[in-house]
């Protein structure tokens, strides 16, 4: 009887030790979709507690006139809020020095006992990079951040650099056994949630453009190229985006069918295009000041810090749950990747993409393609820097060498159009072929288009 109580109190004192990872009482649920279908968000209080203090807002400064004469026509070197007025400048250095180095001061990228006005410190090349950048985010991926926006506060709150960045992981070479590559799997990470999910899911798909596949698109294994690799990896992104926002699987899937678009959440729209804002930045703004910082400021194989889902979520479903600084700095909206030089007519937009469909299984222009390319090519004429780069995208499904062909070819006929209107083909740039999303089939025009971006 003694023996048996005493293996009872083993097995609960075990039990407690397993349960030991669990996080203890209170959980509470949030209901996210339809009643029955497990669309549940699951918050720990003090969790939220912790977070909720992390994501105080400042104070904004006092607003000022945007009246008076303009920065650009009082100080020097003025190359990105030269339109801003004299005071709206002032209040706008004086801010990103609260958001970025409070201690440090001016000084931070300004040399001191130099000119203001001189680039001396690398910290202030920089910190112009990041105010277009900024300024491109709030005002071409609206598709992502809305309305609400960022400010240099949203990422750096407060720090010289973000508390969540990421480099390029080195290859972890096996020294023993008979495997010579552990494929960047195997060595638990915080990156992947501590899982032996690759260690480094943000290469691939927030620096590079590789796709984000788990399942294939077609009942049967012809034409099927989603592998268990692409899925470990494709999992290590999702896991790292759960814990950058602090929320479930089901936030943007129905678990049911977690790649059908159609039982997913509008919050997995908002998340692929914040997908595809993260590599847009790190390949627009961040690698091309690899050679502005140190070395000493470079990771283990000398890429620059980049950016993630992190750098501004922070652990909150939304930075800063949602409170927006950018309506008190208006003028950190604005400014983008072309400045066209004439003036456009009243109301119109500068153009600054433009999408062509074509026809299944034709590589022909279509009948409205000149209608379309118009403002295209009067932008181009506009502005002699810029470019035309090409993307011409192919159905997942099929024969992976005719799609991509195909997709080449519709891009070259984009391409003639542009040199036949007078574009000089050096101001042209062809992208590879890239596969259109895994939800879309062959027959949506989507999988069959070339998207024509100014840069």
């Amino acid at each position: 009887m003694r023996r048996a109580t005493h293996t009872s109190l083993a097995l609960a004192l075990a039990a407690l030790l397993m349960l030991g990872g669990c996080e203890r009482p209170p959980v509470d649920s949030v209901q996210h979709g339809y009643r029955g279908t497990g669309m549940d968000q699951l918050y720990n209080p003090r969790t939220l507690e912790a977070q909720a203090a992390a994501n105080q807002v400042p104070e904004p400064l006092p607003a000022v006139s945007a009246e008076g004469p303009r920065a650009k026509d009082v100080f020097k070197n003025v190359q990105v809020l030269g339109d801003s007025s004299v005071a709206e400048f002032t209040r706008t250095m004086a801010a990103m020095t609260a958001w970025v180095a409070p201690e440090q001061g001016c000084v931070y990228c300004h040399a001191a006992g130099k000119d203001l006005s001189e680039d001396a410190l690398y910290t202030k090349v920089v910190a112009r990079k990041m105010l277009e950048m900024t300024r491109h985010i709030n005002t071409d991926f609206k598709s992502h951040v809305a309305d609400t926006g960022v400010t240099c506060f949203t990422c750096h709150r407060g720090q010289p650099v973000p508390a969540q960045t990421w480099f390029s992981a080195p290859p972890h070479r096996q020294t023993a056994g008979m495997v010579g590559d552990d494929a960047g799997q195997n060595s638990p990470a915080k990156t992947v949630g501590l899982t032996s999910l690759p260690y480094d899911p943000f290469t691939a798909y927030l620096s590079q453009a590789a796709d984000i596949r788990v399942v294939g698109s077609t009942p049967l294994p012809s034409g099927n190229r989603k592998s268990i690799k692409q899925t470990e990896g494709t999992y290590g992104l999702m896991v790292h985006m759960s814990e950058s926002l602090g929320v479930n699987c089901t936030y943007c899937h129905n678990s049911r069918s977690f790649s059908t678009w159609d039982q997913s959440t509008p919050q997995r729209m908002t998340a692929w295009h914040g997908i595809r804002m993260a590599r847009d930045l790190n390949v627009s703004y961040l690698e091309p000041l690899t050679s502005v910082f140190p070395a000493a400021r470079n990771g283990p194989t000398g890429d620059v810090a980049k950016i993630n889902c992190s750098t501004c979520h922070q652990g909150a479903y939304k930075p800063l749950y949602g409170a927006s600084l950018l309506k008190d700095h208006p003028e950190l909206v604005g400014g983008t990747r072309v400045s066209v030089a004439a003036p456009a007519a009243a109301g119109a937009t500068a153009v600054q993409s433009a999408v062509l469909f074509f026809d299944v299984g034709s590589s022909s222009l279509a009948g409205d393609a000149e209608t379309t390319l118009a403002p295209v090519i009067r932008a181009l004429q506009s502005s002699p820097d810029a470019k035309a780069v090409l993307s011409g995208y192919h159905s997942a499904a099929g024969t992976l060498s005719q799609n991509q062909g195909l997709a080449k070819q519709r891009a070259f006929a984009v391409r003639d159009a542009l040199k036949a209107a007078g574009i000089a083909d050096d101001r042209i740039v062809l992208e590879k072929p890239q596969s259109a999303e895994a939800n879309l089939a062959g027959e949506d025009p989507a999988a069959r288009r070339v998207e024509v971006a100014l840069r």
